[in-house]
């Protein structure tokens, strides 16, 4: 007798469009939730002149409203995605919405500088916990296939826009104060409060639109947890201090010297605990771990990018906050593309020539940035750069290679994972995203602070040699030499990102040698052996 009860489709059945609605949903929730902790490292940076001013904060201390999400969120990644694979992926992901929608309410309404930074803090732990999350969910809510690397270029699109969407934002609503309910909000707080409705908005659609990962058996390393938390803040705070203070500064050397002791004691503890927090046999296969390298590299080329780029735009062509981020809108539109394109082309043609001919073509933009005009001769005309032949043409191309390079390598970065260890596969891939880009930007940093140094007291000895001049004359000398000397520092940083870029495309020529035919496939770990 028939069982006329049974919900299971005969083979060769159409899928329903419900089934199909359901995918684009869950697709638009862990977009939005990666768009959000995204864009969060950017957008509150043109505010900080603002709530400096209004919360009093020094200048000692107002850097930290960026480095304490940083700090948090970096640090916090590995034990995301842990959670997320012990204790279930939505769930996990749900928390952590809650928590950064949470945090973000107490950052917009701050009346103080402790309130502030304990919420910066706070946002980064939410998005440690949704961003590894939002990852292994892709692997297990889609089919792998053209409907996986869709969802990957999608995930792969957000994740590279959101520094420019967040410079966007931030300048647009840092210039508005809206009156509501008859109070007057000041702009840099709905950077903040932005996040709000969005996080709970996707917390409460998440049981409708995303399946729960099953719940693995296990234990929470603890002591795992401790030393490499504790390693990884020491490392990120060591790169990113180093960044503005050098590397010679007291507490950049101990906290480098402090995170690494502590990430060689938490390897000692991994390699003997029953339930590791980091199984170490996520590195042996050869694409996977050459994944991880190569997205090390490329943000670290990437991040400083924007960092340099941001301050010219501003201080060296003298555009508003505000037209500053419209000029970093070709770059989303760039990246879209170039992570659309990669999603079909991945379906046909092998991830090594994707991500090895995107890496090459983002070199070759860094190497286009590297050619801005600049003076240095004295005493310095003001030379600037044109935006539509110097700048335009090379974000695009940065972010059509950014593009393709992503996609492909966040598909091998995941693929046949175990079940089990698909969200620590995912906090590993962020991870080396986020020290990559604080290593990158504290390298680039030294570059470009010792051409600084270095052109500085050429132009002061030659200053004090020449003929008097006037205040306003010496005023004018002054800033014209700053601004030409910035140039040539963030030449030369954006010439030796260059170089980290094509160091990234190596590893991905020489190493990245999976198939597109096996991206095709779902398996556990061992199927595939490189």
């Amino acid at each position: 007798m028939t069982d006329t009860t049974s919900t299971t489709p005969p083979p060769g059945a159409v899928t329903p469009p419900q089934r199909e609605l359901n995918l684009t949903w869950a697709l638009v929730l862990i977009s939005i939730a990666q768009l959000m902790v995204v864009l969060d490292a950017s957008i509150a940076n043109i505010a900080l002149p603002y709530i400096q001013v209004d919360l009093e904060i020094s200048n000692a201390n107002l850097p930290w409203i960026v480095t304490g999400y940083a700090l948090a969120f970096g640090s916090l990644l590995l034990l995301g995605g842990r959670l997320a694979d012990l204790y279930g992926r939505r769930r996990i992901f749900i928390i952590g919405l809650v928590v950064f929608a949470v945090a973000s309410l107490l950052g917009g309404l701050a009346t103080n500088e402790p309130l502030l930074l304990a919420a910066r803090g706070l946002q980064g732990l939410g998005a440690a916990l949704a961003s590894p999350a939002a990852l292994a969910l892709i692997t297990t809510t889609f089919p792998a296939g053209p409907a996986r690397n869709r969802a990957f270029a999608v995930y792969a699109a957000m994740s590279g826009a959101g520094a420019a969407v967040g410079l966007i934002l931030g300048g647009w609503l840092t210039g508005t104060s809206p009156e509501i309910f008859g109070v007057v909000i000041d702009g840099w707080r709905l950077t903040f409060l932005i996040n709000v409705p969005i996080g709970v908005v996707a917390a409460l659609l998440a049981p409708r639109f995303l399946n729960e990962s099953e719940s693995h058996p296990g234990e929470l390393d603890l002591p795992g947890a401790v030393t490499g938390t504790l390693g990884l803040l020491g490392v990120v705070y060591g790169l990113s201090r180093a960044g503005t203070e050098g590397w010679s500064d007291t507490w950049t050397i101990a906290s480098l010297a402090v995170g690494a002791a502590l990430l060689v004691v938490f390897g000692f503890v991994e390699s003997r605990v029953a339930h590791p927090l980091l199984p170490f046999r996520i590195f042996t296969n050869r694409t996977r771990a050459s994944s991880f390298v190569a997205m090390f590299l490329a943000p670290a080329a990437m991040f400083a990018m924007f960092y340099f780029l941001s301050q010219y735009i501003q201080n060296v062509m003298g555009y508003s906050p505000l037209k500053a981020g419209v000029a970093f809108l070709p770059f989303t539109v760039g990246i879209v593309v170039g992570a659309g394109m990669a999603s079909n082309l991945v379906n046909r043609i092998n991830p090594r020539y994707i991500a090895g001919v995107g890496t090459l073509i983002a070199a070759g933009a860094l190497y286009g940035f590297s050619t801005l005009p600049y003076d240095t001769t004295f005493p310095p005309s003001d030379l600037t750069g044109s935006y539509v032949s110097d700048i335009m043409p090379f974000i695009i191309l940065m972010a059509f290679g950014m593009g393709l390079t992503f996609v492909p390598v966040t598909l091998t970065a995941v693929h046949h994972l175990r079940p089990e260890e698909s969200g620590i596969g995912s906090g590993v891939l962020n991870t080396a995203q986020q020290v990559g880009g604080a290593l990158g930007l504290a390298v680039l940093a030294t570059v470009a602070t010792q051409t600084f140094t270095d052109r500085g007291k050429e132009f002061a000895a030659a200053a004090a040699g020449g003929p008097q001049l006037s205040p306003e004359q010496l005023e004018r000398f002054q800033q014209v030499a700053q601004q030409q000397i910035f140039t040539e520092g963030s030449t030369n940083a954006f010439l030796v990102g260059s170089i980290l870029m094509l160091a990234a495309s190596a590893v991905i020529w020489i190493f990245l040698d999976v198939k597109h035919e096996e991206l095709a496939t779902d398996g556990p770990e061992g199927v595939v052996a490189h």
